[in-house]
Parts: structure tokens; sequence; C-alpha cells
């Protein structure tokens, strides 16, 4: 298409990684801000993405024109070993892998199977959580997140000890690529540090799956975990490609439940720490919703504030923080030309503070998630799990099991977190807080 509108304003965006070398995420805060919602280009050396915050801009690239914006090019390459080509990837191959993986994220779905991942929840919560001992917030997030969902999902066909080695293996492969997502110019030939530890966790993650797609493929079972049906709908295609496909969506999958749930429920605790005001009134709600019984769905429709910091928790710390994408054709948005080639990186992160669409936007407020409360909001200034036909398919997962988790232990125990200072997100492909972040569970009836 022709295109005749005004150049777009650039923003010096290496000068401010260089204020920012420990927390890079706040140069990017500091870009959008200068921006103000506008579409700007970031001037990172030989590299220049278009920044797309304004719902509006959004909205078309992820909804009215999405075919034009995949998720290819620099950003996603150093990836690539990682999430392969199935349900994290665009075109047929992304439509093929969702027809298969739909079905278990269902809203239907994932309530039938809700009594039961409460019942993991409380079992998982009573074998790991050892009373005023410090902790890794992360580490034991993981350790009830990941077993949960690998004995919804997968069933037998993971073990404790191949969870043993899936979760350090995810936490580095997230990680290990941090820098490149800020310096994605920088050849793959040219070493940066991360790349070798990034390598060892792709080799440790298909160590774990591959056998267990050959065990799958031998036996023939017809079982309803995701490794049957993903070899059911697969049985044709055999041979490394088939098996890699499988194996794509295995690792997408385990990654979508599991990696980005952790993450948004490490945030918890220093959020809770640090406004002891709204603590009080998540205690007090599920101290009189839940008392001193076993959590379970019953209680999720009273759980009305906890959803609500929930929500809040998701427009500050929505874990996708950053989806990039490269236009296949000359476009238009919000008066910006953009031609073919061009990268655009879209942020939830970002758009969730802008000042012209939320009052007060840096300040954790639940009570913009009160009933009726997102009158009037623009449909894309809150899109935690993305948008368009890209949507996380594990919405609906997560806003079942976060309530469970954090109710589940919250009945029993007070947390308090050992940090100094201000929790910052660290530079990762989803959006962590510090690591190290430590805390300790105290039973309620000797908290202070």
């Amino acid at each position: 298409m022709a295109i005749n509108a005004a150049p777009v304003r650039t923003v010096p965006f290496l000068r401010k990684l260089t204020r920012h070398p420990r927390v890079p995420v706040s140069a990017l805060e500091e870009a959008s801000g200068q921006a103000g919602g506008e579409l700007v280009r970031l001037a990172m050396g030989p590299f220049r993405p278009f920044l797309v915050t304004h719902p509006d801009h959004v909205q078309h690239v992820l909804r009215q024109n999405q075919p034009n914006y995949v998720r290819q090019g620099m950003f996603w390459e150093p990836l690539g070993p990682l999430i392969g080509n199935g349900i994290l990837s665009d075109g047929d191959t992304w439509a093929e892998s969702r027809s298969i993986l739909q079905p278990l994220f269902t809203a239907k779905y994932v309530n039938s199977l809700a009594e039961r991942m409460a019942e993991i929840i409380t079992e998982l919560i009573d074998e790991t959580v050892v009373p005023e001992r410090p902790f890794d917030i992360a580490r034991g997030v993981s350790a009830i997140v990941h077993p949960t969902i690998v004995r919804l999902f997968f069933g037998s066909k993971i073990s404790i000890a191949d969870i043993n080695r899936l979760v350090p293996a995810y936490d580095v492969a997230v990680t290990a690529k941090s820098l490149r997502l800020v310096l994605p110019f920088v050849s793959e030939r040219v070493p940066l540090p991360g790349d070798l530890a990034f390598r060892r966790a792709i080799k440790a993650i298909d160590e774990v799956v591959y056998p267990r797609i050959t065990e799958a493929r031998a036996q023939r079972q017809e079982g309803e975990d995701v490794v049957s049906r993903l070899c059911r709908a697969r049985h044709d295609d055999t041979g490394p490609s088939g098996d890699r496909r499988i194996r794509d969506d295995l690792v997408a999958m385990h990654g979508a439940s599991t990696e980005t749930s952790a993450t948004a429920l490490t945030w918890v605790w220093p959020v809770l720490a640090g406004h002891p005001e709204i603590a009080a009134k998540v205690y007090e709600e599920v101290d009189r919703v839940v008392g001193d019984d076993p959590v379970s769905t019953a209680h999720l429709p009273h759980l009305t504030y906890l959803r609500m910091f929930v929500n809040e928790l998701l427009r500050l710390y929505p874990p996708g923080w950053i989806l990039p994408r490269l236009a296949l054709e000359d476009d238009e948005v919000g008066g910006v030309p953009i031609p073919a080639g061009s990268t655009v990186m879209l942020s939830p992160y970002l758009t969730h503070r802008l000042e012209r669409f939320w009052e007060r936007p840096l300040e954790f407020d639940p009570e913009r998630f009160a009933p009726g409360a997102e009158r009037g909001r623009h449909r894309y200034a809150y899109w935690p799990f993305g948008a368009g036909p890209h949507v996380c398919l594990g919405q609906h997962l997560f806003m079942m099991e976060a309530p469970l988790l954090i109710a589940g232990i919250l009945r029993k125990y007070r947390p308090v977190v050992h940090a100094r200072g201000q929790v910052r997100p660290r530079l990762a492909s989803s959006l962590r807080p510090s690591a190290g972040l430590r805390m300790t569970l105290v039973p309620k009836d000797r908290a202070a």
C-alpha cells in the first residue's frame, strides 16, 4: 500500500539503557513516558523498532490487521530453539497446533478440572511449605505450580524426576537470552553472556521431552493427557520432523501453563508486603470465606477482593511483558507509516501504565477492578493475556489457579518478605522480580 503519512518521532533508547544497566525495563518505561502513547521509533543503533503502546494502536496490530504482524524477526530468532514452530509460531503450523491444544484450555474444561486442581494445590502446600523457614519465593511458587499442571494435564507421562529437571531448565532458558532482547541487532554468531547456558537448558529439556514422545507413540495410548493427545493428532506425522512438532507444542504448552503462572504468582508476595492496607483486606476475606478449611472451588465466587487483587497484579506485572512483531507488508498505524520488514514492539506492561487511560497508573489499587469499574475502559487498555487470535490459551487456567494458590497459603500462613527497598523487574523474556527474593511463611495465629 502507498504510505504518505507524516514521519515518526525517534526516541534515543541506547542512551536510556546506559542509565538503567541493572533494570533495563526502566529504560522502556522512560521511553514510553516520553512517547505519551504516541507511536515512536526507538533508536537502538542500527535497529529502530516501533514502540506501540496506545490501545487503539494495539488493537490495530493484534486484531484489525493481525495477519500482517507475525511472530518472527530478530527478537524471536534467539528463542527459536526453545519455542520451535508450533503454538508460539504463526501461520498454518500455529493454527494446527491451536486447534489441538485449545480444547484443553476452554473455560468449561478448566472448570471441570478445578476441584482436582484445588486438591492438588492443598496437598502441595502441605508438602512443600516449612513454616518459619526462609525460602526463595520463585522456587517455592514453582514447587507448587509445576507439579499441579503436570498432574492435571500430563498424567504420568512426566515424572517428578522429569519435573526436577524441567523447572531449572525452563528458568535458565527464559532468562539466559535476556541480553539479546535489548540487543537484537547483535548477530547470533557473536557470543553473548547466557548463550552457553541457554544451549545447555535446551539440551536438558529435550532429554526429558523426546523420550516421553517416543514412549507415547510406541504405546499408542488413548489417554486424555497432553502427550497422548498430541501423539494421536500427529500419528501420521512420523519421523524427526513429526517428533519435533510434538516437542514444540509440549514445550510451549508446559511453558505457557507453568512459567507464566509461576512468574505472576511470585509477584504476589512482595506486593502484599509493600501494601499492608491491601494485604489486610485480602487476609480478612480469605479468613472470612475460607476459614481453616481446605480451599475449594465453592469458595472462589466469594473471594471477590482477591480476584480484584489478581487483576491489578496482572495490570502492573503482566508476565508476557513484551510482544515483538514483524510487519510483512507496508501499513499505517495511528497515522504513522510502518514499512514492510519493520519490527513493532508491544507491551502490556507499558500500556497498563499510560496516564491517559489509567488514573494514578503506578499505584497498586485493586478497586480498579471492582464489579462494574471496567465500564468505559478501552478494551485494549488492559490486555495481560495478549489479544486477538494469539490471546493466551491459559488465561482461564490462571484465573482459577491464582486464587486457589493464594488463598490456599493465606488460610494458614502470613508472608514475611525479606527484601531491601523496592522490588523491581529484572530483564527476562517474562517479567520476573529480582533474583533471590526470599520470604518466610509464619502460621497466621502466630503472626504479629
